[in-house]
């Protein structure tokens, strides 16, 4: 599976992504330490990385957890991460989280990616119910989920704990799949 976002795709993390993941989360260090801290502290060395990239295939085919990897058509070098997580089948609920390299970001490459993934999870992991959940001081995440119709539906307090900082409010985003009749 590989959806084309132009210049850009969209595909399932690979076992071959080891290196390139490392290489996306050492380059976007200072991006990532705040809210993906287990993403980066695994993919700090290549070895690591590899390690994790067979962790998060084995989740991507047991349909645990979702990771797909953003790249530039021309280098297949990585520029952003989507992971569809905390799958719950009973609910046919999912959370989107993401991360986008530094310099590719505000091209709305990620609410194109976002738009594509919501469609993918819905017609072929089976979801109904997606969500993004955001800091209020993120103001280009707030946009990937306004920009793709996902509507505000609470303020989550003490929600998420970055690295030695205190508990944080979080902003919870929902969108729905409409089945017609």
């Amino acid at each position: 599976m590989q959806l084309n976002l132009g210049s850009y795709y969209i595909s399932p993390i690979h076992p071959k992504d080891g290196w390139s993941v490392c290489n996306f989360a050492v380059a976007n260090e200072d991006r990532l330490k705040r809210y993906f801290p287990k993403t980066l502290e695994q993919n700090l060395t290549p070895d690591l990385s590899n390690i994790f990239v067979e962790k998060k295939v084995k989740q991507f085919s047991t349909k645990e957890e979702f990771l797909f990897t953003i790249k530039q058509n021309e280098s297949h070098n990585i520029v952003g991460l989507v992971y569809i997580k905390e799958v719950d089948k009973a609910k046919k609920q999912g959370e989107f989280a993401y991360a986008i390299d530094y310099t590719v970001e505000g091209k709305g490459l990620m609410t194109k990616s976002i738009e594509a993934l919501s469609d993918y999870a819905f017609e072929s992991i089976g979801l109904e119910t997606l969500q993004i959940i955001v800091h209020k001081s993120n103001i280009g995440s707030l946009k990937v989920a306004e920009k793709n119709n996902f509507t505000w539906i609470a303020t989550l307090h003490n929600k998420f704990t970055p690295p030695g900082e205190d508990p944080l409010n979080m902003e919870l985003y929902e969108l729905y799949h409409k089945i017609e009749s």
